[in-house]
Parts: structure tokens; C-alpha cells; sequence
């Protein structure tokens, strides 16, 4: 689970459900993905679905990833 949408940077807890992933997680804020055309991944032009959350006592065997992805070219939404 990644800790940060690709297009605004902002952090996104690993219980967020404002969070969402195409097939290859790509991940983004809610905010991000309103601006994109059809609702979909800008990356793969794949469909967007809501990340499922962890739960938080799998959070400490399983930690969500601290790599923070940010994809080129993308403007975070209000921008």
C-alpha cells in the first residue's frame, strides 16, 4: 500500500477510504481522481476502484510501503 497519492503527494493512510488503485495500484486521493478524464488511471488508462483498507492489527506484521511514488507530469488537483 502506498503512503501517498502519485499526483498531489498527500498522504494516505493505509485505513483511508479516500483512497483508490487501478489493477497495477497505482494510487490516488479522491480530490485527483474527480480530475481525470473518465475516472481513469492516468497512467494506464485503467478503471479506478476504491483501495481497501488494512487492518490495523495487520498493519504490524504488515506494514504499508514508506516508498512515496509521484507520477511525472501529473497536476494535483485545484492546480
Amino acid at each position: 500500500m502506498r503512503p501517498n497519492c502519485e499526483c498531489c503527494d498527500r498522504d494516505l493512510s493505509p485505513s483511508a477510504d479516500v483512497a483508490f488503485i487501478c489493477s497495477f495500484e497505482c494510487t490516488w486521493c479522491a480530490d485527483c481522481v474527480r480530475t481525470f478524464p473518465a475516472g481513469a488511471c492516468p497512467n494506464c488508462g485503467g478503471s479506478l476502484q476504491l483501495r481497501p483498507s488494512r487492518a490495523p492489527h495487520k498493519l504490524l506484521t504488515a506494514p504499508a510501503s514508506s516508498v512515496r511514488v509521484v507520477a511525472a507530469g501529473c497536476q494535483p488537483a485545484g492546480v
